[in-house]
């Protein structure tokens, strides 16, 4: 049997976490907490019912909102389309101004494109040479008639962290509504709703230890007479979004919110000291890059790029499990969109790697990680990528 890879993808998913495989256990089979949640009538709704709440008791806690502002969804992916759709159709006219930037997740890129065709104007702002949005930028950018600006706290590429307590004053001065995706930062960034000017934020719970599958949408009261549904039938979660709630993977969302209050600081140091000894030993890799602001950032994400001699993305790819650029990138095969905004060129792009670090990442995985990274950069070009006479 072959030996698998060392698992260096946590930005793609995450495992679920142990502790969180129990709760969700729990709440499977006749013996368990099986009911469903909307069903109050006797005790095995109302016990699902009460782990749905608990959960979004604990996701609420990690930012600093309350948990009625937390309506359950199937991912960030839907948060995404259910903040941007939701704002721009509840106004009832295909018309209006969004700003979002040209190096988010697809799942805003594509829905703030699909709003585009349908008659919305909408501004991509370009980031700086550190992969960063500022809030002057977004400033400059506003307009008497923008609705919304979505803009991406982490970058799921290159781990860079935007101004978004800075950014959320401005548009809440102007007036517009506000959506950050989060799915990057919950768990990574200290999020605070009560104090940040933050209308609606997307979380994802398989990037924290949690199931996929489930997914939360954070609505401010700004918000929350200015999002149309897009899901309907039985009027669940405030009526913003029906159907029957997976009460296994929403109590797995909440005990994977919760462990990762519990460990915020600790995991974080954690990680610090992870990613500072693999930069200490590639120091000597002739060309190597590291994309993104150096200090505006999480210690979880790498995004390196070999700019010099024979880089054997083959070989690197057998001892490690790496991404090339994101996972929504990986699926079509093109090169990364966060890359190419950078200045990077097809060519660059395709010479870099996202390595993204995790809790169950040991000193010895990155010990390994080092060597393997430096075998692939120092090993001789194949036959067929040498030049012909």
């Amino acid at each position: 049997m072959n030996k698998r890879p060392l698992y260096f993808d946590y930005a793609a998913t995450t495992p679920v976490d142990a502790r969180v495989i129990q709760v969700m256990v729990e709440c499977l089979g006749f013996e368990g907490n099986f009911g469903n949640p909307a069903s109050g009538s006797h005790v095995f709704g109302q016990q699902a019912r009460h782990s749905v709440e608990l959960a979004r008791e604990q996701v609420a806690q990690l930012i600093n909102a309350r948990p009625e502002q937390i309506i359950w969804t199937s991912g960030a992916t839907e948060s995404n389309n259910l903040a941007l759709k939701g704002v721009a159709q509840a106004g009832g006219q295909l018309r209006g101004h969004i700003i979002t930037s040209q190096i988010e997740h697809k799942a805003v890129l594509d829905t703030a494109r699909f709003l585009q065709d349908a008659g919305f104007d909408v501004t991509y702002l370009a980031p700086d040479a550190n992969g960063l949005v500022s809030a002057d930028q977004v400033s400059a950018a506003l307009r008497a008639d923008t609705l919304l600006v979505s803009l991406m706290l982490v970058n799921n590429e290159l781990g860079t962290v935007n101004d978004i307590p800075e950014i959320g004053r401005r548009v809440r001065e102007h007036g517009a509504l506000f959506h950050v995706d989060a799915a990057q930062g919950a768990g990574k960034v200290a999020i605070d709703l009560n104090e940040w000017a933050v209308d609606l934020m997307s979380f994802s719970g398989h990037k924290i230890y949690g199931p996929k599958g489930i997914g939360a949408l954070y609505v401010g009261s700004r918000a929350q007479d200015r999002l149309q549904a897009q899901i309907h039938g039985g009027g669940h979660e405030s009526g913003l979004r029906s159907g029957t709630l997976a009460t296994h993977q929403i109590a797995g969302m909440g005990a994977a919110f919760a462990l990762a209050n519990q460990s915020f600081a600790e995991e974080l140091e954690h990680i610090r000291e992870l990613r500072q000894r693999l930069l200490a030993q590639l120091a000597d890799v002739p060309g190597l890059l590291c994309n993104g602001c150096p200090t505006q950032r999480i210690p979880h994400t790498l995004s390196l790029t070999f700019s010099e001699g024979h880089f054997n993305s083959a070989a690197l790819s057998s001892e490690l499990a790496y991404s090339a650029t994101s996972a929504c990138n990986s699926a079509s095969n093109a090169p990364s969109h966060v890359l190419l905004a950078l200045g990077h060129d097809a060519r660059q792009a395709g010479r870099t790697i996202r390595l993204s670090l995790g809790r169950f990442t040991r000193e010895q995985d990155i010990d390994v990680a080092a060597k393997a990274i430096k075998a692939c950069v120092a090993a001789p070009a194949p036959f067929w990528a040498v030049a012909q006479p």
